[in-house]
């Protein structure tokens, strides 16, 4: 073997182990670059997630909230047995002007009617005012209520000769103060109305008997009953 020949034989294998170690530095940078990459969108949508979880958590932590409220408000919109009544100063039929103060030291029955010249709030207006003499006589004044406008009032007294004072409450303070005003349904529809109800105030003030979902048929003698008896 010439001189030549083991000159280069001897640089041939130095140069072979140099090219094999680079690729695999290059594979082990490829890997690390890759496994970066993979890790680095799992965060983000794990970010993403939590954030949508948090967002959809709140909705329910206010729906319970609100929940939670509901019964305290529907508490405040009625009244019970033993209560003081109300305030009220209302207009009424021929524009006269009626207040709580005005029966002071006197029994009082409140009806509430849900409007003027309808079948039923006839009949219950018609027997009242046929018991006006047996109240007046059991110390007991009479006035009915409704959220009808004062001509309303005037007409249904006139067309059916009612004998008891007939109050207007156009904007329902009355109403609702009483627990007189709320949710209604007829032929399927949900609307806002008056809830028939009758009321018997003590001469001290105070509620003393309540009638709700009232029937009219029978209705004005069995608070007449009640009158007398308190």
């Amino acid at each position: 073997m010439s001189k030549k020949s083991r000159k280069k034989s001897s640089k041939t294998p130095s140069v072979s182990p140099t090219a094999k170690k680079t690729p695999v530095k290059a594979r082990a940078a490829t890997q690390t670059k890759s496994a970066k990459t993979q890790r680095t969108p799992a965060s983000k949508s794990t970010g993403i997630i939590a954030k949508t979880a948090s967002h959809k958590a709140a909705p329910k932590r206010l729906n319970s909230s609100k929940s939670a409220s509901a019964p305290k408000t529907a508490a405040k919109a009625g009244l019970a047995e033993g209560q003081k009544a109300p305030a009220f100063r209302l207009p009424r039929d021929g524009g006269g002007v009626v207040a709580l103060s005005d029966y002071a030291g006197q029994k009082l029955v409140l009806f509430f009617y849900p409007r003027a010249d309808t079948p039923g709030c006839t009949r219950e207006a018609i027997d009242f005012t046929r018991l006006t003499g047996a109240f007046a006589k059991a110390s007991t004044a009479v006035l009915g209520i409704s959220a009808d406008p004062v001509k309303a009032q005037d007409k249904f007294r006139d067309k059916h000769g009612l004998g008891v004072p007939l109050i207007s409450d156009e904007t329902h303070a009355m109403l609702e103060a009483y627990g007189a005003w709320g949710e209604k349904s007829m032929y399927g529809k949900s609307f806002m109305g008056v809830l028939r109800t009758t009321m018997l105030l003590g001469a001290d003030g105070k509620i003393a008997r309540i009638w709700r979902n009232v029937r009219v048929d029978g209705h004005a003698d069995e608070v007449l009953e009640a009158a007398r008896s308190l």
